[in-house]
């Protein structure tokens, strides 16, 4: 018993893992007690036992495991962290617990399975348990099918997925064993519980016995909707509420449970969808065509067998449907109709949403069809038309339906209306707008009136229904003219009506009425048959349909359908109102009097046309008392106004008498319940009187009144034709000017824009002017309102009154109409019923384009032009789009019908010719501008093809396609687009184009949408897939793009869709879902609908931006007017609370300071990089311009938008300069907190700034320049660099501002422009400022010469751009200006000049006129200062600069940042490089070119301000280890700031000190050895292969030439960085990371390693070449194939394009190429073979057959013939389908010569024709030689003499010689200068030595400019001035002088270096543009190596100030020695003595 006791002093969690089995029975025992005392689920006692639940249930011990089973279960039911076990406890339990022989265990185990689901983990279990189906033990199948069953009957169908549950039932049906049989029958009649008949098609194909056992069963099922017994955590407050019910005995909730319950699933979703298309008989399309009626049945019985399917797949059915189509409305064999209409039935329940697109096509030839008589075939139509109707939306049919409601025949009129009030019951008050109710309704009431009883019926019936569906007050107004009788029988139909959204309603359905709904039900159960044999299926099938047949909006809109529910702030009274003024009859005058009397004074009434008229005046003052004291009820309009009409009524001669009656008219209609009739008694008089001098106004304030009482729209009308219908001028333009006031005042909602505008036209055309201008102004109010498309109507105008029209609306541009004041507080109700329409903002806008008259073209679309459209020739076919282009322009508006177009553009779409899909967008974009909103109704058929097009190749058609899309979407709005699937699927297409354009528009619009489909979940999962694309842009963009899925879709769902990805690709989208949680914009839904609803839903909504400040708009009017009893309008006041003080309530809420409280900038990652992307790709405007247009504003404003905050841009974009100068004032505050945000968004900044620069207030550009001078100051406190970006688009308008009339602006700017070079390059600068003295402004001009004088003394000659020649010339030109100051400041700025270059400034200003070089001379003696001030003055002027740079890295990042006197300059712009060049500190820069230059005076401070710096600098060497040592740690740690640890450690790498880079390497090779920690290199491979081949060339450049050196050191270092790079090319993941540009650079570093002559002579030499070959075998093998063979490609091209490059390094890199050939064979599947063509494409470009052959060696041609024929041997023909890369593919013969290969076998031929070339090649070359050489010679020194191609030309010159050496080039020579002779010897000296390999620096073009530039010290200006000035002589002696300095300085000829950049630069602009060179790679990695540095290096300020010079400048060689530096300055020093 010894061990027994051991156990027994265990702790409990260690028997539980014991392996005697008492001691795990005692420990599971002791477990289960825990478990059960602990009380708190997340007590950390739970997670002790996380690990071993697992073993409880799977003890190999029975009664141990029971016990096990027991704690476990316990365990699960109260653990906090139970659900982290489901999935192995569940799959133990289905494995070891339901093969168990003891029930008890068995139903343990299935109560652990119920406790999972319970705790939230449904899926899981599910998922374990339909696994557990597949196992081979009967057992555990039925324990599985059981525990499923017991789960879906406790928990329900909402929580059990049921799909997959149905998919394996008919298996589980055919399984032998009979207990299997029996448990699925079981479970099948469990399910038939939960969804009833839906399961029926699924299980049609089980065996029928079984069918029948379970019919038999599934009768017997209580017909109550069953309801969840258990619920999950979340739903238990649920249960108990049951449970309380349940007690008080009532069922209550009951009937709306089942309502929720009961559509949760679909028959159509559990069924698998069958393919149909292929299985279509092979003749079918011809025998549907034939002439024998039999034959064509024949046809159409395969298909309907085929549509019998219940769920079809999606395809391309257009072809069918049109078969069908031409059968239903040609076919005389009625059979065959009811026939066709059952396939298009079939169809359209298999498709459902998509088979949308058809829809439009069909229904009119369906209803049409409906003239039949046969019942057969009325009923098939019947069928086919709501089935269809379920596929797509009212909207889109509508134009469709209307247009048969007006045919002639009875039955098509009847069943048309039935037809609608079928389609009404499915819709709900959402879905059914006003807009649409509109049309219908009119047509309805004309059918109500027909003479046909069965058509009135109808007509009857749909009218009632939609009376049901939306209630009273939305139909009422369109029944305003309605008889009582009618309307009775209206509302008697009405409560008949049963609706599909589950409305309860009195009645059962009329049978006939609702025969297809329940057939539709069936129809998708039983195999499409409209059997409907089940009648208790209508109820709940009814239900059911409901989800599917709307799956637009969300289930909320169901509510307003109760009557009255459309408005929520419903004044109730006011539709009783309504009602009664519509019909108060019209009354005689007689009683008109009683009522009368009865209220006014006797005596008032006697009086009234008394001939006196002060009596009638008297009488007058007590008619206005007694109004004035009546009660609205009591008051008699109708009389008291037929009285003020009586004689004299309106033709009162006394002024003062008429404007009394006029002011009581306006009482009577403010204070009374003022009607329509009585307005009709006064409004003629009024009119009469609105042109009156005196009376006018009372006479307008009265109409303001009628029209608040009446409603604008009717009131305006009456009197718009009262004022037209008379001649009297002044009266009709006073009656204008008062409706554009009113419409101010009332809003623009209800207005009858069509009516006007005829009345308008008439205005337009008046003689009187006044009336015209009057026109002009109310056009200028209703384009607020209606926006640009209100200029259509008038486009036939005269072109005088057109351009009046239009300035009129250029004046309004920009304004928001202001919020309605008047008409709010009786009209909110119709208001909120525009706000209602949810998805129909454009509610108001939409009607103004409706009215504007449109073409019918479907006649001229005929069918000849449709096949021309789609001909086989493409002439053709560009023929008939033309002619399409030209009706459409012809028509300007169109209808919507338009025939076949649809099906023969989208055709055009997938054109092989590119030009005619370009054409084919184009159409499509004008058609969507001359449909208007109708358009709509093409979205899936023509819309989402034109999606597809995004996914083109080539860039420009998928910008033509995006503007398309952009120009639907503008007509559509989003919704169409959004719902059903056709969106997703283009987004499943992996094709990165199309994700990244379409994500990209996603993410433009869906923040500016209100609501979306539920169908945009569908996107979500490819949406994921796209976060991981390969392609970097898609995954940018899927990112960019998720916060706006977010917005709409909520976290929750998003993240419950991750659960269907992989483990770890659902961690990375997790993490990226809560991200973009944290950048999630809110919903523009408040400020939109609040003020669509105050404004009375009117068109505003549609015609701002969606970023417009409406609301903004409003809150300024209240303000401004501060009306109390408009404040108190109930539709404002609901949203602005109180107005307080001055404060504009602010967007979002009413807090505002909460609101204003956040950062104002957004930091959105890689945010301006994407602009500039933008602007580069012309996706967006370039910014430039000479006044802001619109669309640049519009631009910036949507910039913007994601990344500065609402409140601030909506000041920042208000048109009142005020709220300008609160946003600088904001932006001030916030700019030293908001560092980050603001560099983020300098780029907006600086534009927005821009736009102010235009405006004309002095306040705000005051402001502006403020805010510039302390950004710019703090910009160069955080050492930014302004990029090209941020400079073109602002410099140039700062620099307009310079020429501003009042001083201190100029002063201002001037300052900016001096702290702009502190962020900017003053030699960058230099052009910007030129340009400026190009102005008209002559204070302008004078101004930038002043400046440019200013950058000249404070930076020396260099930041004269393009040359200083050039420069200067155009300076001078100014000495002749008309303008007074702006001679002073020429003059001056060249005598500023002359102080710094002294008399060499004549030489370079070229000749001037004599009046011009006398003034010079004159001011320059005037002057008389002696050259040499300016370099010391950059010391003192600029010294916190210097202080900054801890390291050239810190530089680098802000890309070539200027330093002062840097001479770097001149060799970056010689390069036209904008890499960062080489930076050394100032004191070794400060001085060489100056004390070259000068032999002046010395002055004292300067050697010792040098000498004082020099001192710090010679003690840091040593300190990098300590350094490096502190970061090892971390290094091994790989915790948080891995990256950052890397970056700096592979900073290091490149180190100049040779120590520092091994122990660096050492660091990371550490980490490359050990596989776990490998990983953490993933995403630094190119950073650190750049910092690896820097290194190589910094000691092939300058450790191998430094003799102090050891060289076993530099062994060791080779052998590290050798190593390395074997280690890490082992591990092919990190390998395949390298780039393009990096591997050809670090290929072109090892090569030259190899070929390096001073390794081969060490004595371990040997040894590396040897690893370097071993290494460059690795990286081909390894490496990604396809960006290696690319590097090698480049690398070819450039090393034979480089003239300087040995024969040995073109020859191995084609010996690596040889051998990229021979792995071709298995790798050539993952190549991307476009990429490599597109190479060898530009190699044949930049070397063309004849310029090959002309190589000394033949490789290059063989080694390209040999990898064009692999590829060709190894793909096939197939090899010419991947030239798409290549734009032109005429450039090279590429294209040619793989066809020729196609054709012969190279064998024989190849050889042969190669060998006679080569022949005839040598013939020509002695021809040449002999006959030409004068000629060629010339051609030579021509070269030489160019500025860009002299090395070309001593190249060939060299070569020449080399050849001819008897050729004499004297007489060539004699004629040029001595310089120009000194400079082709010098040249080919150079090239001899390179050619013997004597040249130390390797010379190909791989090493970057900006490399070579550095591996001199700060090279002098030397070249430049050679190249530039063009071989002007310019003193050979100076320059041969200084050269001879350099040269010894460096120990290297340095002509050749100076030289090389430009021709570089040159040779790979052509030669490489798909390959970035790694340098440019620089950029990006160096910032992330500065952060890094700055984390390591804080610590240790004033040590890093010291060393950067030495240690630090790790990433760019610097070769300046510190010893050489002493010895340097002690030489100035001894000089100046």
């Amino acid at each position: 018993m010894g061990d027994d006791s051991e156990w027994l002093k265990l702790p409990v969690d260690q028997k539980c893992e014991h392996k005697l089995w008492k001691a795990r029975l005692s420990g599971y025992e002791e477990a289960l007690k825990i478990f059960q005392k602990i009380k708190d689920e997340k007590s950390p006692e739970w997670s002790k036992f996380l690990g071993l639940i697992k073993k409880f249930v799977t003890d190999s011990n029975a009664v141990v495991q029971l016990k096990g089973l027991e704690a476990a279960l316990v365990y699960v039911e109260n653990a906090h962290v139970a659900g982290k076990t489901t999935g192995e406890v569940v799959s133990g339990v289905v494995s070891k617990v339901f093969n168990q022989p003891k029930a008890k265990a068995k139903e343990l185990g299935i109560e652990i399975c119920l406790m999972y689901i319970e705790i939230e983990k449904g899926e899981a279990v599910q998922e374990e348990l339909l696994k557990g189906l597949d196992n081979k033990n009967p057992k555990i199948i039925v324990a599985c099918i059981e525990t499923l069953r017991k789960a879906l009957s406790e928990f329900g169908s909402k929580i059990i997925l049921l799909k997959p549950i149905i998919k394996v039932l008919p298996k589980l049906f055919e399984s032998r064993e009979k207990a299997v049989r029996d448990e699925a029958k079981l479970i099948a009649v469990e399910i038939y519980r939960w969804i009833r008949d839906a399961l029926r098609p699924p299980l049609q194909n089980i065996n029928s016995v079984q069918l029948k056992e379970l019919e038999e069963e599934w009768v017997k099922l209580p017909t109550g909707a069953p309801k969840p017994t258990r619920f999950l955590r979340s739903q238990q407050e649920l249960e108990a509420k049951l449970e309380q019910q349940q007690s008080a005995g009532g069922d209550a909730e009951g009937g709306g449970d089942d309502g929720d319950e009961v559509p949760q699933i679909d028959a159509y979703e559990l069924l698998e969808a069958v393919e149909i298309l292929s299985k279509l008989p092979k003749d079918f399309y011809d025998k549907i065509e034939a002439k024998k009626w039999q034959e064509r049945k024949e046809a159409l019985e395969a298909v309907e067998v085929l549509v019998k399917n219940p769920k079809l797949e999606a395809g391309d059915y257009a072809d069918l449907v049109k078969a069908l189509k031409k059968v239903v409305g040609k076919d005389t064999n009625v059979m065959l109709v009811a026939l066709a209409a059952k396939c298009l039935t079939g169809l359209a329940v298999g498709l459902r949403k998509k088979f949308g697109q058809y829809a439009g096509h069909v229904v009119p030839t369906i209803l049409e069809k409906f003239k039949e008589k046969k019942p057969q075939v009325v009923q098939a139509l019947q069928e086919a038309i709501d089935a269809i109707f379920l596929t797509t939306t009212l909207q889109n049919i509508s134009e469709d339906v209307l247009a048969v409601m007006d045919n002639k025949n009875p039955t098509i009129k009847q069943q048309t209306s039935l037809f609608i009030a079928r389609s009404f019951r499915h819709c709900t008050a959402s879905t059914l707008p006003k807009s649409l109710l509109k049309p219908f309704c009119a047509a309805l009431l004309k059918h109500i009136n027909d003479s046909a009883p069965e058509v009135r019926d109808a007509a009857f019936e749909a009218l009632g229904t939609a009376l049901k569906v939306v209630g009273e007050k939305a139909v009422n107004p369109f029944l305003a003219d309605v008889d009582k009788l009618k309307l009775d029988k209206i509302k008697e139909c009405s409560e008949k009506v049963e609706l599909v959204h589950g409305k309860k309603a009195g009645l059962a359905a009329d049978k006939k009425e609702f025969k297809p709904v329940p057939g539709r039900t069936a129809a998708s159960g039983a195999a499409g048959d409209k059997d409907t044999k089940d009648i208790s299926a209508p109820k709940p099938g009814l239900l059911k349909k409901a989800p599917t047949a709307k799956t637009g909006g969300p289930p909320k809109k169901g509510k307003p359908s109760a009557p009255g529910g459309a408005g929520n702030t419903g004044t109730k009274n006011k539709k009783a109102l309504e009602t009664k003024e519509i019909v108060e009859p019209e009354l005689s005058m007689e009683i008109c009097e009683e009522k009368a009397s009865a209220v006014l004074p006797p005596t008032c009434i006697q009086l009234l046309d008394s001939s006196n008229w002060k009596e009638r005046l008297a009488c007058m003052e007590e008619f206005q008392k007694a109004v004035e004291l009546m009660d609205r009820t009591e008051m008699p309009c109708q009389a008291l106004v037929r009285m003020l009409a009586k004689k004299p009524g309106w033709k009162e001669t006394n002024f003062q008498v008429m404007q009394m009656k006029l002011h009581i008219v306006a009482l009577i209609a403010q204070k009374g319940n003022f009607s329509k009739t009585s307005a009709q008694v006064v409004l003629d008089g009024l009119v009469d009187k609105i042109g009156d001098v005196k009376c006018g106004n009372n006479a307008k304030e009265a109409m303001t009144a009628i029209a608040e009482a009446c409603m604008l729209p009717w009131t305006a009308e009456q009197v718009m034709s009262m004022a037209f219908s008379q001649k009297n001028p002044k009266n009709q333009s006073e009656t204008l000017n008062w409706l554009s006031n009113a419409i101010k005042e009332f809003g623009f909602s209800g207005l009858n824009v069509k009516a006007f505008i005829s009345n308008v036209k008439t205005a337009l055309a008046a003689t009187n002017p006044a009336v015209r201008t009057s026109a002009i102004t109310l056009l200028g109010v209703m384009y607020l309102y209606v926006g640009p498309s209100l200029r259509m109507f008038f486009e036939d105008e005269k072109p005088a009154l057109l351009s009046q029209i239009d300035a009129e609306f250029e004046k309004m541009q920009g304004q928001s109409p202001p919020a309605p004041t008047r008409g709010i507080s009786k009209h909110s109700t119709s208001g909120t019923e525009e706000g209602e329409d949810g998805d129909e903002p454009e509610d108001g806008g939409n009607d103004v384009v409706d009215l504007l008259p449109r073409t019918e073209i479907s006649d001229k679309i005929t069918s000849e032009l449709v096949s021309k459209i789609g001909d086989k020739n493409w002439k053709i076919r560009k023929e008939g789009l033309d002619e399409v282009a030209g009706i459409i322009n012809e028509a300007k508006f169109i209808q919507p019908n338009i025939g076949e177009l649809p099906t023969a553009l989208k055709g055009r779409l997938n054109d092989s010719n590119k030009i005619l899909v370009q054409q084919t967008l184009n159409i499509l974009q004008q058609l969507a501008v001359a449909m208007g909103p109708n358009i709509k109704q093409h979205v899936k058929n023509l819309g989402i093809p034109i999606i597809t097009v995004l996914g083109d190749s080539k860039n420009n058609v998928r910008a033509a396609a995006l503007g398309t899309v952009n120009a639907w979407a503008e007509q559509t709005g989003m919704k169409e687009w959004l719902e059903g699937e056709d969106l997703s699927e283009e987004l499943k297409k992996e094709n990165p184009f199309l994700r990244q354009e379409l994500l990209g528009w996603l993410a433009e619009k869906l923040p500016t949408l209100r609501s979306t489909p539920t169908d945009l979940i569908l996107c979500v999962p490819h949406l994921y897939s796209c976060l991981e694309d390969r392609n970097g842009d898609v995954r940018k963009k899927a990112q960019d793009a998720l916060p706006f899925f977010m917005m709409h879709l909520g976290y929750e769902k998003m993240a419950k869709a991750t659960g269907k990805l992989k483990p770890t690709s659902k961690d990375q989208v997790l993490a990226m879902l809560e991200k973009a949680k944290a950048n999630m914009p809110a919903k523009p839904a408040a400020p939109a609908k609040a003020t669509s609803k105050p404004m009375g839903g009117s068109a505003p909504a549609k015609f701002q931006p969606a970023s417009a400040p409406v609301e903004d708009s409003v809150s300024s009017t209240i303000e401004a007017k501060s009306d109390p009893r408009k404040a108190k309008a109930p539709g404002v006041s609901s949203k602005v609370k109180s107005v307080q003080g001055k404060k504009v309530p602010s967007k979002t809420s009413l807090k505002e300071d909460e609101d204003k409280s956040g950062p104002i900038f957004i930091v959105v990652p890689n945010g301006k990089e994407q602009r500039m992307k933008d602007e580069k790709g012309l996706k967006v405007l370039k910014w430039n311009f000479t006044t802001p247009r619109d669309e640049y504003i519009e631009q910036l404003k949507t910039q913007m938008s994601s990344c500065v905050a609402k409140w601030l841009q909506d000041e920042m974009f208000h048109s009142d300069f005020q709220h300008h100068n609160k946003a600088l004032a904001v932006m001030v505050d916030h700019l030293e907190s908001e560092k980050e945000g603001v560099i983020g968004c300098l780029d907006l900044i600086l534009k927005w700034l821009t736009l102010r620069f235009f405006d004309t207030n002095t306040s705000v550009l005051m402001k502006a320049l403020e805010y510039l001078k302390l950004l710019f100051t703090l910009l160069s406190e955080e050492e930014y660099h302004l990029t090209e970006n941020e400079a073109s688009s602002f410099i140039p308008y700062l620099i307009l501002k310079v020429g501003e009339p009042k001083d201190v602006i100029r002063k201002d700017v001037r300052a900016i422009l001096n702290r702009m070079c502190l962020v900017y390059p003053a030699s960058k600068m230099f052009p910007f400022i030129m340009e400026g003295t190009k102005s008209k402004n002559s204070k302008q001009r004078a101004e930038c010469l002043e400046e440019l004088g200013c950058l000249v003394e404070s930076y020396g000659m260099n930041v004269c751009q393009p040359t200083p020649g050039k420069a200067l010339k155009e300076i001078a030109i100014h000495i002749g200006d008309r303008d007074n100051a702006v001679r002073n400041a020429a003059l001056n700025t060249i005598v500023t000049v002359y102080n710094v270059h002294g008399d060499q400034v004549f030489k370079l200003i070229g000749n001037l006129s004599e009046k011009d070089m006398s003034m010079l001379e004159e001011r320059i003696k005037r002057s008389a200062k002696r050259p040499s001030t300016a370099p010391m003055k950059q010391v003192e002027e600029k010294p916190q600069r210097t202080q900054n740079i801890s390291s050239n890295a810190n530089m680098l990042r802000k890309g070539p940042a200027e330093d002062m006197s840097s001479k770097l300059n001149q060799a970056r712009s010689m390069s036209g490089h904008p890499e960062a060049a080489q930076m050394v500190r100032r004191e070794f820069q400060l001085d060489l070119d100056e004390i070259e230059n000068d032999n002046g005076t010395v002055r004292c401070e300067m050697p010792e301000l040098v000498q004082h710096k020099l001192d710090d600098i010679f003690e840091p060497v040593l300190i990098p280890e300590p350094k490096i040592r502190a970061v090892s740690p971390h290094f091994d740690d790989m915790h948080s700031n891995t990256a950052s640890t890397i970056n700096f450690i592979i900073s290091q790498v490149a180190s100049g000190d040779i120590n520092t880079s091994i122990q660096a390497l050492t660091q990371i090779d550490e980490v490359l050895r050990q596989e776990d920690k490998a990983e953490a290199m993933s995403g630094h491979i190119d950073q650190f292969l750049i910092a690896t081949f820097m290194q190589l060339r910094l000691i092939y450049n300058t450790h191998m030439a430094d003799e102090k050196l050891e060289k076993d050191e530099i062994i060791k270092l080779y052998s590290c960085i050798i190593g390395n790079m074997i280690s890490l090319f082992q591990i092919e993941s990190l390998a395949r990371e390298a780039s393009t540009g990096v591997l050809k650079d670090l290929m072109h570093g090892l090569i030259t390693l190899m070929l390096d002559s001073r390794i081969e002579d060490l004595e371990e030499g040997q040894q590396v070449i040897r690893s370097v070959n071993l290494l460059v075998v690795k990286v081909l093998e390894k490496s990604d194939q396809t960006n290696i063979l690319s590097a090698l490609l480049v690398l070819l091209q450039d090393s034979l394009l480089a003239t300087a490059s040995s024969p040995k390094f073109s020859e191995l890199v084609m010996k690596c190429l040889w051998r990229m050939v021979r792995l071709l064979p298995d790798t050539i599947n993952s190549i991307n073979l476009d990429r490599i063509l597109l190479d060898i494409h530009i190699f044949m470009k930049v070397f063309p057959k004849e310029k090959l052959k002309q190589c000394k060696s033949e490789f290059p041609i063989r080694t390209l013939k040999t990898l064009l024929h692999t590829l060709c041997k190894l793909k096939g023909p197939k090899i010419l389908d991947h030239l798409t890369m290549i734009d032109n593919k005429n450039e090279s013969e590429l294209e040619a010569h793989l066809c020729r290969m196609m054709k012969h076998s190279m064998d024989q031929t190849g050889s042969k024709s190669d060998k006679e070339t080569e022949k005839g090649a040598s013939r020509i070359d002695e021809k040449a030689s002999k006959a030409k050489v004068n000629d060629f010679l010339a051609e030579i020194f021509k070269k030489i003499g160019s500025k860009e191609n002299t090395k070309e030309g001593l190249a060939e010159l060299y070569e020449y010689k080399k050849k001819y050496s008897d050729a004499d080039i004297e007489p060539f020579l004699k004629n040029s200068s001595q310089f120009f002779q000194s400079y082709v010897e010098r040249g080919l000296r150079v090239i001899e030595m390179e050619r013997e390999g004597k040249g130390r620096i390797p010379t190909s073009t791989g090493i970057s400019p900006q490399m070579e530039v550095t591996c001199v010290p700060p090279p002098t200006s030397t070249v430049s001035s050679i190249g530039n000035t063009n071989g002007e002589e310019v003193g050979p002696s100076v320059y041969l002088e200084r050269l001879k300095i350099l040269r010894q300085r460096c120990g290297l000829d340095n002509t050749k270096q100076d030289d090389r950049p430009p021709l570089t630069s040159l040779l790979s602009k052509p030669a490489i543009p798909p390959v970035a060179s790694s340098t440019d790679m620089l950029h990006s990695k160096l910032s992330q190596l500065r952060e890094s540095r700055e984390q390591h290096q804080h610590s240790d300020l004033d040590s890093n100030q010291t060393h950067s010079a030495g240690t630090l400048t790790s990433s760019s060689s610097s070769t300046t020695n510190i010893d050489d530096l002493k010895k340097r300055l002690e030489r100035i020093k001894s000089s100046r003595k």
